[in-house]
């Protein structure tokens, strides 16, 4: 009849799967080293273990060698001759053991030989889980809550203990202990403190095995699915593709009324799933990826890095990207492209800059910002800056990074481009051209077409004020009638009405000659105030 300590051994055993003998060679080893330590020698020493009686017994291993000449270590080898005198039959290379009292280990060795014990069932342990779960990464298990923790849970998988890590669980789920739930097997980690099962609810592989499971088509094959995105608790997006041509993939996934999908919406505590016909054709596939928008054209960029373009119509982009980005990230995670949306607006807007960018846009010298200082002009030219329009383009900080442009030189640059284009600041005063500084044109220009356009821009009063200059002075041009002024000015406009080319030259001869008319009374005029 076995021992209580060797019943006690197979019975945790059994708790931890592991072999019995494996538990016994610990209890063994923990008592050889433990003797050793107590001894405080080096000797080759081993334990026993008795199962009948549960007794264990602690003896040191001295191998026999030829003579004197061979012993290398006299704590751990003896001489023929010597022990022959102990075992009379004993050949070189054979073994005598001798027994070591044990009864005087203390509470300190038995402390030691414990923990001996559990590191050696802890190896054992991780061993034989590794053995058991290794090979089963992406399976579905059934797994039992044992526990929960503040970021953790831990699962009871039966031979092993199981733990999903927060980031592998859905914002959506809650657990209660001894609930029974199903899990995707991660991986095994062989940690220090014993084996870890991980577990997760985030994959996508749980989509997919719950798939199998409620829809028979895919279950026999008829259907495949060909890829799935998932956010836990948030979205999922799965592609099928139907090897029957009289099935429809889409409408097997979510059956009559939907009630195979609506059973994977329970078990998943209400995530949202979109089931989407999968297509070889990849620009078709995208625009069924990004349902339930509607894109207006999808074009390929970049085959090489599978870069895509998508155009949809301006009301349909927020619905395209979807909340925080979810739909078009989604979209891009099952078609394993990456995905540029842009709306028609922001597309137009795009064409249109490459088009001016290929007829090469306007240019204007930097010389001609007249505000300029000479200096600041100097610097700009030296770092490549020559042309108006490149520092219009520029941002303060851009043209603070200029060598040799501090902040007041920014503020100067900004504001002489800010007036070379016509814009200014309220109470900012704009440049006008002082009255004596304005070329006189003579009274016998104006009846030349040479100077037609230059008379046509003054009006009658600067065209007399001039002529006064010619013959007299101001004053006594002045005393020309306002009525026969109105009458010029009345010609003057109906003038530039008028765009036939013959009633033009008509008018402008009519205008001179009134022109003439003013310029001889104004003549008589002032010969009469002379004689006077």
């Amino acid at each position: 009849m076995a021992s209580p300590l060797y019943q006690s051994i197979e019975l945790l055993s059994r708790e931890k799967g592991i072999d019995p003998e494996i538990v016994v060679g610990a209890v063994e080893d923990a008592i050889a080293l433990a003797t050793r330590k107590f001894y405080k020698t080096t000797e080759n020493m081993r334990g026993e273990f008795d199962r009948e009686t549960g007794e264990i017994r602690a003896y040191v291993y001295k191998t026999v060698v030829e003579g004197e000449e061979q012993v290398e270590e006299p704590e751990n080898q003896l001489t023929l001759d010597a022990a022959r005198e102990i075992a009379p039959e004993v050949e070189v290379g054979g073994e005598l053991r001798f027994y070591k009292d044990t009864s005087p280990l203390g509470r300190i060795a038995a402390q030691m030989a414990k923990q001996v014990i559990f590191q050696k069932v802890r190896e054992a342990e991780r061993d034989t889980v590794f053995l058991e779960y290794g090979d089963k990464s992406g399976e579905i298990i059934n797994a039992t809550v044992k526990r929960l923790e503040p970021m953790d849970v831990i699962f009871d998988l039966g031979k092993a203990e199981a733990r999903m890590p927060k980031r592998e669980q859905s914002r959506l789920e809650q657990f209660a202990v001894g609930e029974r739930v199903r899990v995707v097997l991660l991986r095994v980690d062989r940690a220090a403190k014993g084996p870890q099962v991980i577990v997760s609810r985030a994959a996508p592989a749980l989509v997919q095995s719950l798939f199998q499971s409620e829809v028979p088509e895919i279950y026999d094959g008829t259907v495949a699915v060909k890829a799935i995105a998932r956010e836990a608790g948030e979205r999922t997006k799965i592609a099928v593709q139907s090897r029957d041509k009289d099935v429809d993939p889409v409408g097997a996934c979510v059956g009559m009324k939907g009630m195979r999908v609506q059973s994977i919406i329970r078990e998943l505590r209400g995530e949202k799933i979109d089931i989407i016909e999968y297509s070889d054709e990849i620009t078709t596939f995208a625009e069924k990826a990004l349902q339930p928008a509607k894109a207006s054209r999808v074009s390929i960029t970049d085959l090489a890095e599978k870069q895509l373009e998508v155009i949809v119509d301006d009301t349909q982009l927020s619905l395209a990207i979807g909340k925080k980005g979810q739909n078009v990230r989604l979209a891009a995670k099952l078609l394993g492209w990456k995905i540029d949306i842009k709306s028609e607006e922001e597309k137009r807007q795009e064409v249109e800059q490459q088009m001016q960018a290929m007829s090469g846009g306007p240019s204007t010298p930097i010389e001609q910002v007249t505000e300029l200082d000479h200096a600041i002009m100097e610097k700009l030219i030296a770092a490549g800056i020559t042309t108006v329009e490149a520092v219009a383009d520029m941002t303060e900080e851009e043209l603070g990074e200029v060598p040799g442009i501090g902040e007041k030189s920014v503020t100067k640059i900004a504001t002489a481009v800010r007036h070379y284009f016509g814009h200014y600041e309220e109470g900012e005063a704009r440049p006008e051209v002082a009255a004596e500084e304005r070329p006189a044109t003579p009274v016998a220009a104006v009846a030349s077409n040479e100077v037609e356009e230059t008379s046509m821009s003054q009006t009658p009063e600067e065209i007399l004020a001039a002529e006064g200059a010619e013959n007299g002075s101001v004053e006594e041009v002045d005393t020309v009638s306002t009525e026969e002024i109105a009458d010029a000015e009345d010609q003057a406009s109906r003038l530039d009405a008028n765009d036939d080319a013959d009633a033009r030259e008509a008018e402008i001869e009519l205008n001179n000659d009134t022109i003439d008319q003013l310029v001889d009374d104004a003549q008589e005029n002032s010969s009469e105030g002379i004689d006077e």
